[in-house]
Order: structure tokens, then C-alpha cells, then sequence
């Protein structure tokens, strides 16, 4: 039986929301004969999030040394069982119908190596607003997304992507860097797999006062700069080593 598996990094007070991503994953429909899994990895070692989970065979949790969201992301990566992953950061949800979209729509494009979706962003009175930059459904280039992101602009929602495992093992996880780490990774398998843009959102992303995103350190000017030259570099080696994923033989469709 093919499994998705959802990875989320989760640390020490964010397990409090992990109640609702878990209700978010129960509500998926997925096609027949898939089943799915939640790869929880604590960033640290507070054991926490513990309380926080079901009775639920399908949970599956680890902690490891602190390292930031990067780290824990890979880390959970090595205990996927999927042939797909999927990231659903802890304070998110999944919107209806989100796995069974992305699952879908690898089927229908063997070639392709990763799909992505929008976002809902839930803002801290209650109401969902649809994300400004969303690209058109269809296929979405490595060229559209960098020069993208060399504009200043989010092409994509990082934390709604889903790619084939063995492509995401094979470009080394998540890069440990303190912060975009996920869109890195998008825009990694852009470089070296064909990917797609759902026309449904994936995900709601929680706006609130605790979120890494909304602390000032985060947005720290000299790291940023430090963090796009380690993003641009990586990308400019894979392009020059014209390296190409190519799908497994195996692999379920």
C-alpha cells in the first residue's frame, strides 16, 4: 500500500496547536489504497508534544538535539516510510482534500518530481485570506521561481510542498539554515526535477504573535543576505553539474 508522508517540525510550544493539524489530517480523503503518516519530529527534547498526540498508530514521534527547523525536517525525512513527502508545518492545517490533490496530480505527471499549492493565510480575528503571489496552475519553472525569489518575492508557499522522497533524499533534505529552509528546498528540486502548481490551496498558514516569522530576529538584514548567498550558491553548483532527477522505476504513481 503507497504512503504520503507528512513531516512537521515541531518545537517546544508549538505543540499546542498540534490538536488542529491532526484534525486537519484526519479529515483527508486520499485514492484508493493510499494511506497516510505524520513523521512528528520534536526540535529538542522537551517530550512535550507527547500530550499533545492521539493514540494513533499513524503518529509517528521523535525528538533530536536542537537545531532549528531545517535539521528537524531532515531528520524526520529519515524515518519517512512515503514514497511522497509532504510538509505541513505544527501551527498549520491542511485544507480538505490536500493530500488527495497532491497525490493526484504527481499520478498524473510521472515526470514530475514535486508539486506545491497556495496558501490561506488565517489571520488573528478568524479570517482567511488567499495569498497575493500565487503563480498560475501548471507546470512551474526553476527560471519563474528564481528570478522570483532574486526579486524580493516568495514565489511559493515552502511549507506546502510535496515531491517524491527519493528525489528530496537525493538534494540532501532541508539545508540547516535559521529560516527559509523550506522555500530553499523548493526552489533546490526546481533545479535539478520538473515540478507544478496546484490550482486549489494546500494548506491555511496561522498568522499569530508566536510564530518564528513574527519575532524580529528573523528578519535579521546581515543573516538574510548570509542565508541567499548559501541558497543562490547551492543552486548555481546543481546547475553547473547538469544533474537531473529522474523518477524511480519503481516507484508508485
Amino acid at each position: 500500500m503507497p504512503v504520503i508522508s507528512i513531516i512537521t517540525p515541531v518545537y517546544d510550544g508549538g505543540h499546542q496547536y498540534l490538536s488542529e493539524a491532526y484534525a486537519s489530517l484526519t479529515r483527508q480523503t486520499l485514492p484508493a489504497h493510499w494511506s497516510w503518516e505524520w513523521v512528528l519530529q520534536e526540535d529538542g527534547r522537551s517530550r512535550r508534544p507527547l500530550g499533545a498526540l492521539p493514540d494513533d498508530q499513524r503518529v509517528r514521534y521523535a525528538a533530536g538535539k536542537r537545531g532549528g527547523a531545517g535539521v528537524a525536517r531532515t531528520l524526520g525525512l529519515a524515518r519517512a516510510r512515503g514514497t511522497i513527502v509532504r510538509a505541513l508545518d505544527a501551527d498549520d492545517l491542511l485544507t480538505d482534500g490536500a493530500l488527495q490533490r497532491d497525490i493526484e496530480e504527481l499520478a498524473r505527471h510521472p515526470s514530475a518530481g514535486w508539486c506545491v499549492s497556495g496558501a490561506l493565510d488565517l489571520l488573528p480575528d478568524g479570517s482567511l485570506v488567499a495569498g497575493p503571489y500565487d503563480p498560475p496552475a501548471g507546470p512551474l519553472s526553476y527560471e519563474s521561481l528564481r528570478e522570483a525569489y532574486e526579486a524580493d518575492r516568495f514565489p511559493v508557499v515552502g511549507t506546502h510542498l510535496a515531491a517524491r522522497t527519493d528525489l528530496v533524499r537525493a538534494v540532501g533534505g532541508w539545508p540547516a539554515l535559521p529560516a527559509l529552509e523550506a522555500l530553499a528546498l523548493v526552489l533546490v528540486c526546481a533545479a535539478v526535477a520538473p515540478g507544478r502548481m496546484l490550482d486549489t490551496p494546500g494548506g491555511v498558514y496561522r498568522k499569530h504573535g508566536e510564530q518564528t516569522t513574527a519575532h524580529p530576529e528573523y528578519w535579521h538584514e546581515a543573516e538574510f543576505s548570509t542565508m541567499r548567498a548559501a541558497i543562490l550558491s547551492r543552486l548555481d553548483s546543481l546547475q553547473r553539474s547538469q544533474w537531473r532527477w529522474t523518477p524511480h522505476p519503481s516507484e508508485d504513481h
